[in-house]
């Protein structure tokens, strides 16, 4: 099977998508995405291939998913995110491991987005939540990254006690790519019940990084959101 996939997505690559990716990825010497490397397949036919190849051993699945290619790594993990919500107790429980005993192969800010919500937010909702805390607290940004996007699950249920406990162990964080997630998050427990987002922000507005301010307040009105950028409020 492995090698049937494999000779599927060199037929979907294209070299100038892979050109482009992999700037739009900051692939660069010094950028976050140093090094890695592009086929050149977008993401709506490896969410195809993701349904298609469901029939993956997890031996399989975490071998695609150690490739040197970009599109591989985000073909298990939507492969796993589809497992997941099919899968039993123990087949789920057996993914959460396998996604966190890999995660220095999901090392892009796309790789955890796609994944972290379903797979760790999926396993942890209603179980200790102390794993997002390890995350949070990673020298890693993907890490990072992981323990706040997980939380996103938790918001799309109305829980949002442990999105303001990471975003509050986040707040000094020194990545922009972490300070774009906790806004993000933020801004969705806004969405949904904005005095629990304004309460946070009333405690900590004043100290956070800009851009996460900036993420946070998005949707608010212009004058409100003035009075935040200016620390009048």
């Amino acid at each position: 099977m492995i090698s049937q996939l494999e000779q599927r997505m060199a037929e979907l690559a294209n070299a100038e998508d892979g050109i482009f990716l992999q700037r739009y990825f900051k692939t660069g010497p010094g950028q976050y995405g140093e090094g890695d490397i592009f086929r050149g397949i977008r993401v709506p036919p490896l969410r195809k291939l993701a349904t298609a190849y469901l029939a993956m051993t997890m031996g399989q699945v975490a071998l695609l998913l150690s490739s040197c290619y970009h599109e591989d790594r985000l073909l298990a993990l939507l492969i796993l995110v589809e497992k997941f919500k099919r899968g039993t107790d123990g087949e789920r429980q057996a993914i959460y491991r396998l996604y966190l005993e890999n995660t220095r192969f999901i090392n892009n800010w796309d790789l955890v987005d796609a994944s972290a919500e379903h797979i760790v937010g999926g396993y942890l909702l209603g179980r200790d939540c102390g794993p997002l805390h390890g995350l949070a607290r990673s020298g890693i940004i993907w890490e990072r990254r992981i323990a706040i996007m997980a939380t996103f699950h938790f918001i799309r249920r109305g829980k949002f006690d442990k999105t303001l406990e990471i975003a509050e162990m986040l707040l000094q964080d020194r990545e922009d790519l972490i300070h774009k997630a906790v806004g993000w998050m933020l801004r969705e427990v806004g969405k949904r019940d904005l005095p629990s987002e304004e309460a946070f922000l009333a405690a900590h507005y004043r100290q956070m990084p800009r851009t996460m301010l900036r993420y946070a307040i998005e949707r608010f009105a212009e004058e409100r959101r003035q009075g935040y950028l200016k620390g009048m409020l």
